[in-house]
């Protein structure tokens, strides 16, 4: 039996994929108990925990998936880009994930929040840069490969920057979580609280687009449909 390499980063997005979705159901089922006022503070507390050590995954998950997914794509041919520029982008994004990571280890601290502040501007040049490659090479204008049975990969990355956005919303709602926390912990601020309730309305409305985001990615790269 030989185990190839692309046998090898397929497994790993497949994991990376699961994270994904499976933690974003879970700190979306979490959330509810954050923001119950029924709750004690210390109660609401361990739950927002929760939500942020489900979360990281998620995280780590969506941060994981690019690097795969372009390696992959060097292998089947759809974006042309090997060599130097795959060991570059590998430690882009291993860099990214430390930040991810040190973020999340230093949660609930002003370290933490700067942190997490740089981890946004990240995306902030991801975003676009993903948006206008998936988009330009949809329209023929490169830099991936589109020709018969090739547009799949591109469509994938352009839907992935989208969603990216959906997912930077989200960590915003989490950020404000950290911050509001912080002057309930003074006493109860109804303000604090109905600001609370309406980012999760808003959260848990764009999670079911991302959800369907997320479904419509995996079905691209698993058929490769055109």
């Amino acid at each position: 039996m030989i185990i190839t390499e692309l046998a090898v980063l397929r497994w790993l997005h497949i994991v990376a994929m699961v994270y994904w979705l499976g933690g974003e159901w879970g700190v979306f089922q979490t959330s509810r108990c954050v923001i119950d006022r029924k709750l004690s503070m210390d109660e609401r507390r361990r739950h927002m925990e929760t939500a942020y050590r489900i979360d990281i995954l998620a995280r780590t998950g969506i941060i994981m998936l690019f690097p795969l997914g372009m390696h992959m794509g060097h292998i089947w041919g759809v974006q042309p880009y090997g060599g130097a520029f795959l060991w570059a982008m590998w430690a882009f994004f291993i860099g990214w994930l430390l930040l991810c990571w040190a973020a999340f280890y230093f949660r609930e601290t002003d370290r933490g929040i700067m942190l997490t502040l740089w981890d946004e501007r990240i995306r902030y040049l991801a975003i676009p840069a993903m948006f206008i490659a998936g988009v330009a090479s949809l329209m023929g204008y490169g830099p991936f490969n589109a020709g018969e049975m090739q547009k799949w990969f591109s469509a994938k990355v352009l839907i992935f920057s989208l969603l990216l956005v959906i997912g930077l919303k989200l960590r915003f709602i989490m950020r404000e979580w950290t911050e509001m926390f912080r002057v309930l912990a003074a006493g109860p601020n109804p303000e604090v609280e109905n600001t609370l309730e309406k980012s999760l309305r808003v959260g848990r409305g764009l999670a079911y687009v991302y959800w369907i985001g997320i479904g419509t990615v995996a079905f691209l790269g698993a058929t490769k449909p055109f």
